[in-house]
């Protein structure tokens, strides 16, 4: 008898939970960001690296180390009630000019925002926007046990194309990334 309560009560959360999930997408607006937004960008980033598994990085850079590492266009937050939740960017994967349309993404989500849609808005505005500025791959690499991102990538058109293993160590640990792209429809 004890399993339907719990059951009962199981049924509730979820459905709460995805009625959150609907409110909070509503609620999320995707704006450009700048140098003035570095301070919350890199809260948010600092909260994902310290779950070690969102970057081989050990500590955020400066607007100015970051800046020049990433394209000046498609840089977007997400932004609920004033606040920033959310950020997604396209770094270049190579200086040579026959890959100028294949871009790297990056995406962080603050810890108290994450399995809300915020991540999908920032991606969906990211390859609708990208498309524009003729990028027309985009790329993820992403930890092997990063389940969540995966599954974003994969949920707005992304999939596996590759499988690194111990591509890279993170505090003397060797990691795997899962290679994912998108292919632009419109660009051919």
């Amino acid at each position: 008898m004890p399993k339907k309560p719990h059951l009962v009560l199981l049924v509730v959360v979820v459905v709460k939970k995805t009625k959150l999930h609907f409110l909070i997408s509503e609620k999320v607006k995707i704006l450009s960001f700048d140098k003035v937004d570095w301070s919350s960008i890199s809260r948010i980033y600092q909260q994902g690296l310290d779950t070690g598994i969102a970057s081989f990085e050990l500590k955020i850079p400066t607007w100015q180390q970051w800046d020049i590492t990433h394209h000046k266009f498609c840089r977007f937050k997400a932004v609920i009630e004033d606040k920033i939740v959310g950020w997604v960017a396209l770094s270049p994967t190579s200086t040579r000019q026959v890959y100028r349309g294949v871009a790297e993404v990056s995406i962080y989500i603050s810890s108290e925002h994450r399995g809300m849609g915020v991540g999908k808005s920032l991606l969906q505005r990211l390859i609708q926007e990208s498309e524009k500025e003729h990028i027309w791959t985009l790329q993820a690499s992403i930890f092997n046990q990063n389940k969540a991102s995966i599954a974003l990538h994969t949920a707005v058109g992304f999939r596996t194309i590759g499988y690194r293993q111990k591509v890279a160590k993170r505090l003397g640990v060797w990691h795997d990334n899962i290679i994912l792209e998108r292919r632009s429809n419109i660009i051919t």
